[in-house]
């Protein structure tokens, strides 16, 4: 059986039609799960058209033992479930001037959803990984050529890679979300999942791992999300793009809402980090000169984004106001307040400005 394309609802933003990006409008937020129909879609090339009967995942590279397993060997070995907030590294690009390349999401970019599957380390340990590995290569059934933010060598697959410490914990090869089968746009029959890292890191279409003894060079390891990054006072280099930040957005009000004056407005919103937990987060309506805090509505899960709310008492007057939110997460770490420039259109997370225009009381 081959799946197909799956209808897509109205209310995905179309930032992208061919091969399609879809962002989530993040101002319906409900629930701490996203709809799986309202999960944003991320693409680079075409969605391959994949048989669940003729599919295979392949395993070779440093381990004992190649395997290749069809998705009924996945399903019979132990399955788990995990909940994780996953954030395209561009989320939020078209706050950023000047304009940066690539596509100019909005704040729906990013979901949490309960994916399905099994963990990549019992794969692995199938297989038996030889002394000496480093990284696990995923690569995808999707493939094609790009010309932005660099030229392709001709046709490549998407693939990534993770370091084997990653590999062998938390990340799960899933074929289910939400309690359903993958559709195509997300990755049927099987994509990665890896919990805390942005989402250029889970694979969709996967067909093979390879376990590998050097550091992965691929494109989308070092030409695409990559970013430069100075250590120990050197120069700075590029670095693959791995854990996401600590970051808080506004659901709502929405950017450009209409809210009254002289009222007490519910601000809400979600904040997430790519390590422990969000233990913290403020709301300013006077664009970041002073800030309140709010109030946490969901109780901690590692990997899983905190909603949360604020009483704003709104000003007597009508006029604009812009507000925004920042965390701040178990380690400490709070959303800087601007966008460093080594980070390109990627990682963006200083607290966003949200307009917001306020109305006279009507009579």
């Amino acid at each position: 059986m081959t799946t197909s394309s799956t209808p897509r609802p109205a209310a995905l933003i179309v930032r992208q039609a061919s091969p399609p990006n879809l962002e989530s409008p993040f101002s319906s937020l409900d629930g701490r799960i996203t709809p799986g129909e309202s999960v944003y879609v991320r693409s680079h090339f075409p969605a391959p058209e994949l048989n669940a009967e003729s599919w295979r995942l392949r395993l070779g590279g440093q381990v004992d033992t190649p395997l290749e397993l069809s998705l009924s060997d996945l399903r019979a070995m132990p399955a788990h479930t995990v909940a994780a907030t996953m954030e395209c590294a561009g989320n939020g690009r078209v706050y950023l001037s000047p304009r940066m390349p690539g596509v100019q999401w909005d704040l729906g970019a990013v979901g949490t959803a309960e994916w399905m599957g099994v963990l990549l380390r019992d794969v692995l340990g199938q297989a038996g990984v030889q002394a000496g590995a480093l990284e696990v290569v995923l690569e995808g059934a999707d493939c094609g050529t790009l010309t932005d933010p660099g030229r392709t060598p001709g046709n490549i697959h998407y693939a990534r890679s993770l370091p084997l410490a990653k590999a062998q914990d938390d990340v799960l090869l899933a074929y289910a979300m939400n309690g359903q089968p993958l559709t195509r746009d997300h990755g049927f029959p099987l994509r990665a999942v890896v919990p805390g890292w942005f989402g250029m890191a889970a694979v969709k279409w996967l067909t093979t791992l390879h376990v590998t003894d050097t550091p992965y060079q691929g494109f989308f390891q070092t030409v695409d999300y990559s970013f430069w990054q100075s250590r120990d006072g050197l120069s700075p280099q590029m670095v693959p793009l791995t854990t996401m930040l600590v970051k808080a957005q506004i659901a709502r009000p929405a950017p450009h809402d209409c809210v009254p004056a002289a009222s007490v407005f519910e601000v809400v919103g979600t904040a997430w980090t790519g390590q422990g937990d969000v233990t913290r987060v403020e709301v300013s309506s006077d664009s970041g000169q002073t800030w309140a805090e709010a109030e946490l509505v969901d109780p901690p899960q590692t990997g899983v984004w905190r909603r949360w709310r604020f009483e704003w008492q709104t000003p007597q007057q009508p006029g604009t106001v812009t507000l925004m939110a920042r965390a701040t997460d178990s380690a400490g770490r709070t959303q800087e307040s601007g966008h460093d420039v080594g980070r390109g259109g990627y990682m963006i997370n200083f607290p966003l400005p949200i307009t917001v225009h306020l109305r006279g009381q009507e009579a």
